[in-house]
């Protein structure tokens, strides 16, 4: 049996799951909360499961392995932001969002702010982050099919984006939960068993992999480089801003806390998931460097130049055809979960937040928000497709950085003062986000990932060959304060903006929005009266 048919038949058993899955979960898909967010109804240890699934994206398998084979250290720079990022979502988003909202992101900020244009702004945003991140996916996908099936990239990121949007438009948010459970499953076995055997050829000892990097390839890949210049340290604090803040502000891994019955759960689910994820992430080391000395440098270039198949190699490396067939299914497999979860994300927002209540002012039934939802997903699919064909060269940890700075600097400010600020308002809010949203992409696009610029090394070719205005890779040292500031300035500009909204019954009080973040109340007074003992009517 050829090394291509083992291929062959390992994509084809994850895609019959998968779709097994789907036409499984497409029975339980007749209602918008089971569409949007599975009933509610996913247990504490399957969400922390669906949350790795959702988080350890083509980017920690591929990217970030890839990056540490190739750049050493600096590229672990990545998992450190990624894993201390769940503390921020574990203490001050997970447990007010689940209490707040009940679909969307949306939902939690019309919970105060009940504008059509708080919803229009947030629904924006959600597009616009899931689409950054899908185009890093889809580039995973289309290089790692084209190694195990030999498919032109292209053709590979238009099989998958029709996969995708399959997956979604027939099975919702519940099958999107159960593939994202079996592939964190898969993912970390995988992750695991390579670990085993990079460590057996060196004694089950991390510190003599270490040491053997450090004599072959030079002492630069296992220590942090210094900062060539003021630039590039800034960058790198840039970096770590939108890495440990992006994560609470990411629709797809905030829609998560909504899949579940109360807030308790939704915390228990975090913690699960942040033992799942620095697990994975302390085991990247180990795959990045263990390919830089097994395949070498300049074959993971020679594959990829961005070094999104180090992994791959390194499993064909040590296994055989059987076990690179395995590893690229599961990376197949991690890819199909997170682009199912950006979908529904992406979909939700517009058919829930601004068809259904912006466009028909929340008089759309739910039939026409099923049908909204799923003629979304098919757009935002074809969409990310066409914009993943041209970021061909982009490591895929990169892409996706990019997408976390637009995460932390559109939505991160506004959950943190709506939650926080007394005096935040409607203005404030819109304000907030669109100044966030816009700044960090204009940045991106004037920065040398787009054009030429001063910095020596940028990720990849550029897209226009000039100067570049931005010589930063990352904006988000520049584009969360911005977004921050918008909020201020949006609320000063408002004026009376919140009490005037109160006393229309545009905005709900502080007061209640603080006790329903921290409780789960909604309606104090009737939970009281509920709550209090009814006396029995005396006769006489």
């Amino acid at each position: 049996m050829s090394d291509q048919t083992i291929s062959i038949i390992f994509f084809v058993l994850i895609i019959a799951l998968t779709l097994g899955i789907t036409i499984w979960a497409s029975r339980k898909n007749k209602s918008t909360s089971d569409h949007y967010v599975a009933g509610g109804n996913i247990k504490g240890w399957q969400n922390g499961l669906a949350i790795s699934g959702d988080y350890l994206s083509a980017a920690s398998f591929l990217g970030i392995a890839g990056a540490i084979s190739l750049t050493g250290f600096s590229g672990f720079y990545l998992s450190i932001g990624f894993l201390v990022a769940y503390l921020v979502v574990l203490l001050l988003v997970a447990e007010p969002l689940r209490n707040l909202g009940k679909y969307t992101f949306a939902d939690m900020l019309a919970s105060r702010f009940n504008k059509p244009s708080v919803r229009s702004a947030a629904a924006l945003s959600t597009i616009a982050i899931s689409m950054f991140y899908m185009v890093a996916q889809l580039n995973g996908a289309g290089a790692l099919v084209g190694l195990l099936l030999g498919l032109p990239y292209t053709l590979s990121v238009v099989v998958i984006g029709i996969l995708m949007t399959f997956y979604i438009v027939a099975g919702g948010m519940v099958a999107t939960t159960w593939i994202q459970i079996v592939k964190a499953v898969l993912l970390i076995a995988g992750a695991i068993s390579l670990s085993v055997l990079v460590l057996a050829r060196y004694g089950f000892n991390p510190i003599t992999l270490f040491n053997e990097v450090d004599s072959q390839l030079g002492s630069d890949m296992v220590l942090p480089p210094p900062p060539a210049g003021l630039v590039a340290g800034l960058d790198v604090i840039s970096l770590n801003i939108a890495l440990v803040l992006g994560t609470a502000g990411l629709p797809h891994i905030l829609i998560r806390f909504l899949t579940v019955a109360d807030a308790k759960t939704a915390r228990s689910s975090i913690i699960t998931a942040t033992w799942i994820i620095g697990l994975f992430y302390l085991l990247t080391p180990i795959l990045g460097y263990g390919a830089a000395l097994i395949v070498g440098q300049d074959a993971i270039s020679e594959a990829n130049a961005a070094g999104n198949l180090a992994a791959p190699q390194l499993a064909e490396a040590l296994g055989g055809p059987i076990f690179f067939a395995f590893i690229s299914a599961v990376a197949f497999a991690t890819i199909v979960a997170v682009v199912a979860g950006l979908v529904v994300a992406a979909s939700s927002a517009f058919a829930h937040d601004f068809y259904s209540n912006v466009i028909r002012g929340g008089e759309a039934s739910e039939q026409e928000q099923l049908r909204a939802a799923r003629f979304t997903a098919v757009g935002i699919s074809v969409l990310a497709i066409l914009l993943a064909i041209p970021a061909a060269s982009l490591n895929v940890a990169f892409l996706v950085a990019l997408a976390f700075a637009v995460a932390a600097s559109a939505n991160v400010p506004v959950i943190l003062l709506t939650i926080f600020w007394k005096r935040f308002n409607t203005t404030g809010a819109v304000a907030g986000i669109l100044v966030g949203l816009i700044s960090c992409i204009v940045l991106i696009m004037l920065s040398p990932n787009v054009m030429t610029g001063p910095n020596p090394e940028p990720p990849a070719t550029p897209i226009i060959p000039i100067e570049a205005p931005f010589p930063f890779l990352y904006p988000a040292l520049f584009s969360v304060p911005l977004g921050f500031l918008g909020c201020y300035l949006g609320t000063l500009l408002g004026g009376r903006g919140a009490e005037r909204e109160r006393e229309q019954g545009l905005q709900v009080s502080y007061d209640e929005i603080q006790v329903r973040s921290l409780t789960g109340i909604s309606n104090i007074e009737q939970e009281l009266q509920e709550s209090t003992p009814q006396e029995e009517p005396r006769t006489t």
